[in-house]
């Protein structure tokens, strides 16, 4: 019999809050935290919003100091954060664990694009002695999981996973499976983002994925809307500490939800478009559902991938009827991305938070800014209010550009 998983901890960093109670009480309220650029100049960019991070410093979080953080990329930082929080959650002391038994697996799409420009703009104005020593260690996708690891001690399997915005479901699925084979005992594993740059923006919007509608940004991000126009670029992560079940029962750790199936597959469609069939995204959803053990009529909740991009949530709408068939209109379906924007690698850790904590609440949250909805898009999105049902059993979905399909299923803790 295969070892039961469960989450023992969670955290997110994002524009809608860094405390888990004042992120869930905002999404719940319809809240949107989608603004105006702050950062940098945006007056030469077509788009000037995203879902920001306002405020953030490495060493409110955690005992880290300013020296430490400089040698993080702001996706480290956010990383480094999110599982101090989750550690911190799960009560995990991992001095009184075998190190060997313990590790890391966090996904990111892109990795340090913030110090890629820094010292892009260095080699080529101020002369290659100028450029960091700390830029490789910084940049790469694998440092926000190897800075974990050095700094919790934990030796056991360390992996990155970069499949776009799969990536942290891919990462939680992936750590999943270690613990349910017997590889380790608890993982600390999720995403993490920093896409917000001149750089990431520009070459978002020049391949016309972005909304662009700046006049009214937190009413951009509008998925399964007959006038979404593109996704809503945003930062920040979400990580979770899973564990074995009696491991955790055994150390008297909170239980949060567990952790039921993972399905996944590759479109090999279009490297940016999504396979308009849903075959691929069909098959991740029955793959997790097999692997749960579940039913088609078991789900309530499904957190889309929902992105506002009028192919994807087409497709999306066409690959959970095609799964779901009769009971399709019958669960609740919601994108918090209409609120959060899109965090690109690091949206799957949210979301499967968002998951658990309706799981928690026995709370939909909703999907706002859906005023016109799509024929195409005909399923219960639970438009602009939050609903209290019964949620026992939630899947979640993430679809990333190059046709990666990853699919989560959570059930109540028990």
């Amino acid at each position: 019999m295969a070892r039961r998983v469960v989450v023992t901890g969670g955290s997110v960093i994002t524009a809608l809050g860094f405390e888990l109670s004042d992120f869930w009480d905002r999404l719940c309220s319809g809240k949107s935290g989608i603004t105006t650029f702050e950062r940098f100049d945006s007056s030469d960019l077509k788009v000037k919003f995203a879902g920001e991070i306002k405020d953030f410093s490495l060493s409110d979080h955690t005992d880290l100091t300013i020296k430490d953080a400089r040698r993080l990329d702001r996706f480290s930082q956010f990383a480094m954060a999110a599982a101090h929080k989750s550690i911190h959650q799960s009560q995990a002391d991992f001095t009184k664990e075998d190190p060997f038994r313990c590790g890391v697996l966090v996904g990111s799409g892109i990795g340090g694009l913030q110090e890629i420009e820094a010292q892009h703009s260095n080699l080529f104005g101020r002369g290659s002695s100028r450029v960091s020593p700390f830029m490789i260690p910084k940049i790469m996708v694998n440092a926000a999981g190897g800075n974990i690891s050095v700094n919790w001690g934990l030796k056991g399997p360390n992996i990155a996973i970069a499949t776009a915005c799969a990536s942290a479901t891919n990462a939680i699925g992936d750590a999943f499976k270690l613990i349910q084979h017997d590889v380790a005992e608890i993982m600390v594993t999720g995403g993490t983002e920093a896409p917000i740059t001149p750089m990431g923006v520009s070459g978002f919007a020049r391949m016309k994925a972005l909304s662009t509608r700046n006049d009214e940004p937190e009413r951009a991000s509008r998925p399964f809307d007959m006038e979404r126009d593109g996704f809503v670029l945003a930062e920040g992560a979400g990580l979770v500490v899973l564990e074995e079940r009696e491991h955790a029962i055994k150390r008297g750790a909170p239980i949060f939800a567990e952790v039921l199936g993972y399905g996944v597959s590759a479109d090999a469609s279009h490297i940016t478009a999504p396979d308009p069939t849903g075959a691929g995204a069909s098959y991740a959803m029955t793959q997790a559902l097999k692997d749960a053990k579940l039913n088609l009529d078991d789900i309530d909740y499904v957190n889309a991938h929902g992105t506002s991009t009028p192919l994807g949530d087409k497709a999306e709408t066409f690959a959970l009827k095609k799964v779901f068939e009769s009971h399709a209109k019958k669960m609740a379906v919601s994108s918090t991305k209409s609120q959060l924007g899109h965090l690109l690698g690091a949206s799957g850790g949210v979301e499967f938070i968002v998951g658990m904590l309706a799981l928690q609440n026995q709370v939909i949250p909703p999907t706002i800014n859906l005023e016109n909805p799509d024929p195409d898009c005909d399923l219960d999105y639970v438009p602009d209010e939050p609903r209290e049902t019964k949620v026992n059993y939630v899947l979640s979905n993430s679809f990333g550009f190059g046709g990666h399909n990853a699919c989560l299923v959570l059930g109540r803790a028990t």
